[in-house]
C-alpha cells in the first residue's frame, strides 16, 4: 500500500505544482473545476449509500458556475486590467449585473425548487435530495473554489496557494509515517481508528517546518507564515476527520478508487477543502491589511 501511495503522489504532485506555479488563474480554475466535479460525484455516491439521491447534474452545474464566478471576481494576471474591465462590461451588459457568489447560491435554490416540484421523483426523496445536494455545494464545491481566490491574488497568489497545499501534503505525510511507527494514543477512534495524537502532533510540526522553509522564498514575515501554517494545518486535520465522518455515516471505507493507495479524489483533498479557505481568510484578514 505504501509504494502505491508514493507512486501516485510522485505523479500527481509535480503536475499540481506545475499548474499552480506556471499556469494562469484561468487554467487553475479549470483544474479546480475538474477536481470539484470528481469530489462531488464521490460525495454523492456516499449519499446514495444511505438512500439520499442528489440532484447531481444541477449541483455540478452550479459548482462549475461557482468556480467561474470566483475566477471572474479575482484579478487575472494573464489578461491584464484593461481586458478584465472589458469582460466586466460585456457581462454586465448581458446580465445587467456582475455575478457574485450569493447569486450562484440563489440560482441553486431556484433550481432545487423547480426540480423538487416538477420532477417525477417520489416525494419521500424531496428532502434527502435537497439536503445532499445543498451539502455537496456548501461542503465541497464552495470551499474548494477558494483555491481560485488565493491563486488570483495579485501579489504572490500562486506561492500562497502552493504554500497552503504543501503544509497539508507534508503534514499528512508526517502524520502517516509517525502514526504508523510510534502512534499509540487514538485521536478519534469513532471516526478514524488509525489516526493518533502522535501523528497529529507530527503533522502540525511538519506544517510549521514548511513555513520556515517558505520564508526563504516569499516576502512574508516568518511569524505570519507560521500563523497560516498553524491554522491551515488544524483546519486540514478537521477536514480530514469530517470526511471520515461522512464515510462512517455511509458505511464506506474510501470515497472512491481512482487514486491507487489513496482511495478517491475526496480522500486525497479532504484536508485541503478547509485548509485553503482558512489560509485565504488569514491572509486577507490578518496579514494583508497590514502589508
Amino acid at each position: 500500500m505504501t509504494w502505491k501511495r508514493v507512486a501516485t503522489a510522485a505523479v500527481l504532485i509535480p503536475f499540481a505544482v506545475g499548474i499552480v506555479l506556471w499556469g494562469s488563474t484561468a487554467v487553475l480554475a479549470l483544474a479546480v473545476a475538474l477536481v470539484t466535479l470528481l469530489a462531488l460525484f464521490e460525495y454523492f455516491a456516499l449519499g446514495e449509500a444511505i438512500g439520499h439521491r442528489a440532484y447531481r447534474f444541477w449541483t455540478a452545474t452550479c459548482a462549475l458556475i461557482l468556480v467561474f464566478v470566483q475566477w471572474f471576481t479575482r484579478i487575472e494576471p494573464s489578461l491584464g486590467l484593461p481586458r478584465r474591465l472589458t469582460i466586466h462590461r460585456e457581462i454586465d451588459s448581458f446580465f445587467g449585473i456582475s455575478p457574485t457568489v450569493p447569486d450562484v447560491f440563489f440560482l441553486f435554490v431556484l433550481g432545487v425548487a423547480v426540480l423538487t416540484l416538477w420532477t417525477k421523483r417520489p416525494l419521500v426523496e424531496a428532502l434527502p435530495a435537497a439536503g445532499i445536494s445543498s451539502s455537496g455545494l456548501v461542503l465541497i464545491a464552495f470551499p474548494l473554489s477558494y483555491a481560485v481566490c488565493l491563486h488570483g491574488w495579485p501579489v504572490q497568489g500562486p506561492s500562497l496557494l502552493l504554500f497552503a497545499m504543501v503544509i497539508i501534503w507534508v503534514g499528512d505525510t508526517a502524520a502517516y509515517f509517525v502514526g504508523r511507527s510510534i502512534g499509540k494514543y487514538k485521536l478519534a477512534p469513532h471516526l478514524s481508528p488509525k489516526k493518533t495524537w502522535e501523528g497529529t502532533v507530527a503533522s502540525f510540526v511538519g506544517s510549521l517546518i514548511v513555513a520556515v522553509v517558505f520564508a526563504r522564498y516569499v516576502t512574508v514575515p516568518l511569524g505570519n507564515l507560521l500563523g497560516m501554517a498553524a491554522v491551515g494545518n488544524v483546519a486540514g486535520q478537521v477536514g480530514d476527520l469530517l470526511e471520515s465522518a461522512y464515510k462512517r455515516s455511509a458505511g464506506i471505507k474510501d470515497s472512491g478508487s481512482l487514486l491507487p493507495g489513496h482511495g478517491g479524489v475526496l480522500d486525497r483533498i479532504d484536508a485541503l477543502i478547509l485548509a485553503i479557505p482558512v489560509v485565504w481568510y488569514y491572509w486577507i484578514l490578518i496579514y494583508s491589511p497590514r502589508s
